[in-house]
C-alpha cells in the first residue's frame, strides 16, 4: 500500500461532508484491516472554520492552526528575524490530537485582516509533508470550494464531490470540477457522490446531475441515525455497521483503497 494518499471531501454547506469525512476515516482502516493491509494510521484534517470534525469523530481540540497563525503574526511584527517556518511546523506538532488509528488537525476560524500568504504558504508545506507520514490524509473542506481556490490543498488523489437534492450542490460539484483543472494541485481522481438521498430519488438525483455533465458514480442513502448522533452529541464512529450511511461509505472506502493499491504498483 502506497503511503500518502490524500482525500478532500468537499461540495456546499449542508451536504453532509463532515459526516462523510468521519466515516470515511472509519471505514478506510476497516476495509484495510479486512484487506490484509494491517494496521493503519490516518491524519484527519478539520479545514472547516466551524470545526464539527472533532465532533463526529468524538474527540475535543483546545487549539487550532488558526490560533497559531494569530500568534506568529504578532510574533513577526515584533521580530521581523523570526522563522515563520519552523515556528510553524514545531507548532503544529504540538496541536495534533492522536487517537488509536487517527490524528486530528484542526485548522481553525479563516483568514482576518491583514496579508496572510506566506503563512498559508507555510501551511501547505506543513500539510504535504506531514501527509507523507500517515497512509492517508482526509481533509474535510470548507463549504464551497475556498481551499482549492486558494491553493490550500495541493497533491489530492481523490476529491470526493458531495452534492444532495438541490440544485445548487450540483452547480457546486460542477464548479468544483473546474477549479480543480484551473490551479496548481495535482488531482488525480475526481468522483461525485450524492449524500442523503430519499428512498425512490435515485434515478431523480442521477438524471438532474447528468443535465449538467455530471455522473453521479455512488448514493448514500438519507439516514435517520445521523441526526439522531447528532441531536445528543454522540460519536458517529459509533453508527452501527448496518446504518445506510456506513454501508454506503464502506463502499466508497474500498474504491479508494483499490486506486491507492494501484498507484503504489
Amino acid at each position: 500500500m502506497r503511503r500518502g494518499g490524500v482525500i478532500a471531501v468537499a461540495g456546499k454547506g449542508g451536504t453532509g461532508k463532515t459526516a462523510i469525512s468521519a466515516l470515511l476515516i472509519r471505514e478506510l482502516k476497516e476495509s484495510a484491516n479486512s484487506g490484509g493491509d494491517g494496521d493503519i494510521c490516518i491524519l484527519a484534517v478539520d479545514a472547516d472554520a466551524d470545526s464539527n470534525l472533532p465532533d463526529a469523530l468524538g474527540i475535543s481540540c483546545n487549539k487550532s492552526v488558526g490560533d497559531i497563525r494569530e500568534e506568529l503574526l504578532e510574533k513577526k511584527q515584533r521580530d521581523v528575524t523570526l522563522d515563520l517556518r519552523t515556528e510553524f511546523e514545531g507548532k503544529i506538532a504540538e496541536i495534533i490530537e492522536e487517537e488509536d488509528y487517527f490524528d486530528l488537525l484542526v485548522m481553525g476560524r479563516p483568514e482576518g485582516p491583514g496579508c496572510y500568504c506566506p503563512v498559508n504558504h507555510i501551511l501547505r508545506m506543513a500539510i504535504d509533508t506531514l501527509a507523507k507520514n500517515y497512509d492517508y490524509t482526509v481533509i474535510d473542506c470548507e463549504a464551497g470550494l475556498e481551499h482549492l481556490s486558494r491553493r490550500t490543498t495541493r497533491d489530492v488523489d481523490v476529491i470526493i464531490a458531495v452534492v444532495d437534492m438541490t440544485l445548487k450542490s450540483i452547480k457546486t460539484a460542477l464548479r468544483l470540477k473546474e477549479i480543480a483543472s484551473e490551479i496548481e494541485v495535482d488531482v488525480r481522481r475526481i468522483f461525485t457522490i450524492a449524500n442523503k438521498i430519499p428512498a425512490g430519488a435515485e434515478g431523480r438525483i442521477r438524471a438532474e446531475a447528468k443535465k449538467y455533465g455530471i455522473e453521479i458514480e455512488d448514493i448514500i442513502p438519507f439516514d435517520r441515525l445521523i441526526e439522531e448522533y447528532d441531536l445528543i452529541g454522540k460519536p458517529l464512529l459509533d453508527l452501527p455497521d448496518s446504518a445506510p450511511s456506513v454501508m454506503g461509505v464502506k463502499r466508497i472506502a474500498k474504491r479508494i483503497i483499490s486506486i491507492n493499491n494501484q498507484q503504489a504498483v
